[in-house]
């Protein structure tokens, strides 16, 4: 006697055994899969092939091709049952045989007609949300999402190019949320396309004759002076966050890298910080305590460990916890703007290190390592092996 795997839940059965006594699947399927033709017509089909069924009574489509979708055990009889699903109907014996036989050479989603937008997204979100390493990513696809209740129930099939318009047009929101809308219906549609869910991607085709979405004008940013600058160096002490502001300026994280920054990031004896989001290049990358900031996260290293937190920056009095989010680091950010009569977005702190960075002198593939940039040289890219210690170095060109 030998054991096998059981293709079903992979638990060992004996080779003499009918069925799988965990789950009740059949173990003594031919290897053929084809069915046994004799004298021009089929014989019994082989196990797990599949079936045709004759209906009784008058119909036009009498023939009934099924298949086993699963084996359950009945505590009643004590036995293994099999569940089947239908293929389909048909009008002759051969053409459900050959409705079976595609079936068997090409297995496709019996279910796939019937499945609605909101289980597409589901199952589409299994599967795209983990590939995400930024909860405020998913936040973002959610609040989409949300904004589309009026597809939910309908079957993917049903949808059409209308509907996706005017879902967007119709919802009661900025035209940033609805480009994203726009973006969540490509994703869906691309999922939906690959699992043969549907045949014809209306996503890709919406607004053919012109998008009325317009996307909001960004000015173009504006570095810090080294007025302001020194003006937050002038306030660290009296108005709350300053210190994360100068921390950005003299680091280059992205404001959303700095605000989610953990403990096990920073390493102060080493002088280093570990973090970094968006791309490859920026993701998990070091990033030099400039000595000027080194005092601030010190601090922050001292308020977090009295917390018992695992992130760097905190708010004692915050809501819903007291770590920092972007959100919650823009709003305390703007107000930080508002009292000193500044005018700035988060993110021109970034640009205001590279900026000093390079009127410093600062290494140009050095700065691009530091701030998370792709680097096209090849031999810079391949062949040279910066250290620790070059990063440092050219760090501490960049003056007050």
């Amino acid at each position: 006697m030998a054991l096998l795997k059981c293709p079903e839940c992979a638990h060992d059965v004996s080779d003499k055994a009918v069925s799988c006594p965990n789950c009740g699947y059949p173990m003594n399927t031919p290897s053929s899969t084809k069915p046994r033709i004799r004298n021009g017509k089929p014989t019994k089909l082989p196990n797990g092939y599949g079936s045709i069924v004759k209906l009784s009574g008058k119909r036009s489509k009498p023939f009934r091709a099924v298949k086993t979708d699963k084996w359950v055990f009945d505590p009643v009889t004590r036995r293994s049952k099999q569940i089947r699903f239908t293929i389909g109907y048909y009008t002759t014996r051969e053409e459900a045989m050959i409705a079976l036989a595609e079936y068997n050479k090409n297995p496709y989603d019996i279910n796939a007609d019937n499945i609605t937008f909101s289980e597409v997204y589901e199952k589409w979100s299994e599967s795209y949300f983990p590939t995400l390493s930024n909860p405020s990513s998913i936040r973002t696809v959610k609040a989409a999402y949300g904004h589309c209740n009026g597809l939910y129930n309908m079957r993917m099939c049903d949808i059409r190019v209308s509907h996706l318009e005017g879902t967007i047009i119709n919802a009661q929101v900025g035209d940033s949320t609805k480009n994203r809308m726009k973006s969540l219906f490509n994703m869906l549609y691309k999922y939906a396309v690959a699992h043969d869910i549907v045949e014809k991607d209306y996503a890709s085709v919406m607004f053919a004759n012109g998008n009325p979405i317009k996307r909001s004008r960004i000015r173009e940013a504006i570095p810090f002076s080294q007025e302001e600058i020194q003006m937050l160096w002038d306030n660290l002490h009296q108005i709350p966050f300053v210190d994360m502001i100068l921390i950005e300026i003299y680091s280059g994280w992205r404001p959303q890298e700095l605000a989610i920054l953990k403990m096990k990031d920073v390493d102060i004896k080493a002088g280093t910080m570990r973090g970094g989001l968006k791309t490859e290049a920026g993701k998990n990358r070091i990033v030099p305590i400039h000595p000027l900031i080194k005092p601030l996260i010190e601090d922050r290293i001292r308020e977090a460990a009295a917390l018992q937190s695992k992130h760097l920056f905190n708010d004692v009095n915050g809501q819903q916890g007291t770590y920092m989010t972007y959100d919650k680091y823009r709003s305390r950010f703007d107000k930080v703007m508002k009292r000193l009569n500044l005018k700035h977005h988060p993110h021109e702190t970034r640009h205001t290190f590279i900026t000093k960075a390079k009127a410093c002198g600062v290494d140009e593939y050095i700065l691009k390592l530091i701030v998370g940039h792709a680097i096209d040289d090849i031999t810079e890219k391949v062949y040279t092996h910066r250290t620790i210690e070059q990063l440092k170095a050219e760090m501490k060109k960049i003056t007050k």
